[in-house]
């Protein structure tokens, strides 16, 4: 199982991502080892994750978010928020 995942950097940009281990994949990128981009802009939280059964969806997903705008990214994390 794979998951897409949008994560909140320090300086409010939102970084986009896939992994199979959501919880270890931000202690990596908290630590400093999960790429260049979150190295150096310090991450905050997961805002939003989706689930694959395929590494090849997953990345198609992965890629068709990274193009979109931020405004597009926030909608979709806004659209899919659960209610309380």
């Amino acid at each position: 199982m794979y998951f897409v995942y949008l994560i909140e950097c320090s300086d409010k940009s939102i970084y986009t991502g896939i992994t199979t281990d959501i919880e270890r994949r931000f202690r990596e990128h908290s630590l400093g080892r999960g790429g260049a981009y979150t190295r150096s802009k310090r991450v905050k939280k997961v805002l939003y994750t989706e689930q694959y059964p395929t590494r090849n969806e997953a990345l198609k997903r992965e890629a068709q978010i990274k193009s979109w705008r931020r405004e597009k990214k926030l909608n979709l994390i806004k659209i899919n928020k659960p209610i309380i």
